[in-house]
Formats: C-alpha cells, sequence, structure tokens
C-alpha cells in the first residue's frame, strides 16, 4: 500500500489537526466501507465510526505501518463488527431463482437488505480524475465485482479486499483481522474463485459483467437520450426496440428480474403507474459505479412530479443490456436530486 509520511508520536491531538491529518483518505476509505458491505448509507456511518475509533486510538498509533494502512485496519473491523449480525446486500439476479412473468405483479420484499449504487461523485467529485493517479480504481467499485463481493462471507470479503485491492501483504492482513497467514491464503482462494466464477457467470448471462460504457461516445449519448425520450414520452414500443435481445431488468426491493424486450415491455405496460407521455420524468443524476444514472420522476394525480426510483443503466452497442431500478427514494439524496421535480428545473 502508498506509504504515509510519518508524523512525530503523540499521546493527544485536536480536533482540527486530526481531521487534517486523515482528511485525503476520507473518500478511499469510504469507497472501502461500501465494498465491504454494499451500501451507501451504511458506508458513510461507518466511515464516521472509523474516524472516531481513529481519534480514540490515536495516542496508540506506533508508526510501525503508514497512516492508511492503520485507518484501513480499523475501518476494515468496524465493518466486520457492523456486518456480523446482517446479511449480504443481493441484487434480485443473485438470488439464484429464474427470470419471472411479467404477467404476474411484482411483490416487493422489505425484510431483505438490497444491494445499493454507489455515486462516482461520493468518491471521485466531478471532476475528472487522471486514472494514474487514482487511488481507488473504477474496476473495485464495478457493479459485477460488488455484486460477487456479497456472495462472500464478511471476512472472505475483507481479505480479498486488503489482498487484491489494497495490495496488503498476507502478514499484514493476518494482522489486521487476528488471523495466522495460513488462513489468510487459504480465505484468498476461496475467495478469489468464487470471485472469479461469479464474474464469469455475470459476463455471460446477466449482462452485469460488461465494461462500463463510454460515456464521451456520440452513439452512447444517442441511445441513452433516446431512452430517456422512449421513457417521457411513455412509448412502450419504442423502449423496446432500445433494449438488447439479452437485456436484463430488475427492480430491488422487488426480488423478481426479467429477461428480453417483450418480456420488459409487458412489465412496464402492464404494472407501471405512468399511463401517457409526460408521466415520467427522466432527470440525469451523473454515473454510479461507471454506469450512468437516472432519477424517475412519476406524476400523481395532483399533477406533481415525486421521486419514483433511480435508474442504474448499462448500454452496449446493441442496445440497453442490463438496467436496476432501484425503489428507495432515500437513494435521490445521494445523487443530489429532489425529491420533487419541478419543470422548471429543465
Amino acid at each position: 500500500m502508498t506509504t504515509t509520511p510519518a508524523r512525530p508520536a503523540a499521546t493527544a491531538i485536536d480536533d482540527a489537526a486530526f481531521e487534517e491529518l486523515v482528511a485525503p483518505l476520507r473518500r478511499e476509505i469510504f469507497a472501502h466501507c461500501y465494498r465491504m458491505t454494499g451500501s451507501v448509507q451504511d458506508a458513510e456511518d461507518l466511515v464516521q465510526e472509523t474516524y472516531l475509533r481513529a481519534w480514540r486510538a490515536m495516542h496508540s498509533f506506533e508508526h510501525r505501518s503508514s497512516l492508511r494502512t492503520w485507518l484501513y485496519r480499523i475501518a476494515t473491523n468496524t465493518c466486520l463488527t457492523h456486518l456480523e449480525s446482517r446479511k449480504r446486500r443481493p441484487l434480485p439476479t443473485g438470488l439464484g431463482q429464474p427470470a419471472a412473468d411479467p404477467a404476474r405483479e411484482p411483490q416487493a420484499d422489505h425484510d431483505r437488505t438490497w444491494l445499493e449504487p454507489l455515486p462516482d461523485a461520493l468518491v471521485w467529485g466531478t471532476e475528472p480524475s487522471d486514472p494514474a493517479t487514482e487511488t481507488v480504481t473504477r474496476d473495485t467499485v464495478r457493479l459485477a465485482f460488488i455484486t460477487a463481493l456479497q456472495h462472500l462471507t464478511a471476512q472472505q470479503r475483507a481479505v480479498l479486499l486488503l489482498r487484491e485491492v489494497l495490495q496488503c501483504s498476507a502478514a499484514e492482513t493476518a494482522e489486521a483481522l487476528g488471523l495466522t497467514v495460513a488462513g489468510v491464503n487459504s480465505t484468498l482462494q476461496r475467495a478469489r474463485a468464487q470471485v472469479a466464477r461469479l464474474q464469469e457467470a455475470a459476463d455471460a448471462e446477466d449482462g452485469v459483467g460488461v465494461d462500463a460504457p463510454d460515456l464521451d461516445d456520440p452513439r452512447t449519448r444517442e441511445r441513452l437520450a433516446a431512452y430517456v425520450s422512449a421513457f417521457e414520452s411513455y412509448d412502450i414500443p419504442a423502449i423496446v426496440r432500445l433494449l438488447a435481445d439479452d437485456v436484463v431488468w430488475e427492480m430491488p426491493p422487488f426480488p423478481e428480474w426479467y429477461r428480453g424486450p417483450a418480456q420488459i415491455g409487458q412489465l412496464i405496460g402492464t404494472w407501471c403507474p405512468a399511463s401517457r407521455a409526460g408521466d415520467m420524468r427522466l432527470v440525469p443524476a451523473g454515473t454510479a459505479n461507471g454506469l450512468p444514472v437516472y432519477g424517475l420522476y412519476m406524476r400523481d394525480d395532483d399533477g406533481v412530479h415525486r421521486a419514483f426510483h433511480v435508474q442504474q443503466v448499462e448500454v452496449a452497442d446493441d442496445g440497453v443490456t442490463h438496467v436496476v431500478a432501484y425503489f428507495d427514494t432515500a437513494l435521490f439524496a445521494a445523487f443530489g436530486l429532489p425529491e420533487v421535480w419541478s419543470e422548471q428545473r429543465r
């Protein structure tokens, strides 16, 4: 891992000095907590808990490792404690059930916790960054990778991330997690095999593992603009034409998922509350996990467009290949979107 210049040992540190010391690491610690939990909201809380624990323990930091390594160790164990009483966060396609029948009404499962998208702006800000100097690479928060991590035990996740993503040695990882080096190596081997199998299956079957689209490509922008237009016009045939033959549609907290343009067209035509052009507004909200994101607002009976769901869209040369519609309106705030959409905002 990248080293951080050592500072003299101290028995106490004030808030301002501590914040100046650790602030440059906040975004990457946040990304690490997201990888561990699959939740933006949990990651925010866990970063705060990590920094609180670090501040309390600062007097015992002996500089045998870098500050970054020390903070990651605290963050990882904070996440492991958090995950002890929590189940994994899948997407519907990760539940192991076949594609659903769009003629049957979807039934939400609010007892299960679901994977959440990671707004790229929370990690890299809004300015373009130099890939050569990124401390968090795009591949390490790709949707397929985050989805695969949720199939691992919490300890397997921790070992894989410390060894593969953060480049800690087996000895450092063992010390951080209270394991033996042999235990780290065997856990890493199992985690690698599981992730490789899951990502291979995603690439081959669900379209979840494809490379992030080039959002500067005029053809990609044109396809996405047509997709937005089709939804806002409530033009189901146009939506269907824009979908790839093997497209997958899923929408947590509904455990059902759907495959194929005709099935998805039937789903939207049968169960979507919209009935005419203008009922929906699809508002660009940047990117998440490297993929374009839109806030979908639905017009209520009073004529007001209110937050409905957040769409994360994968697009390729043959059309839209994968859509995750997150029916959690709390995510609108994470993307800087209002709860109510006014036409004056356009």
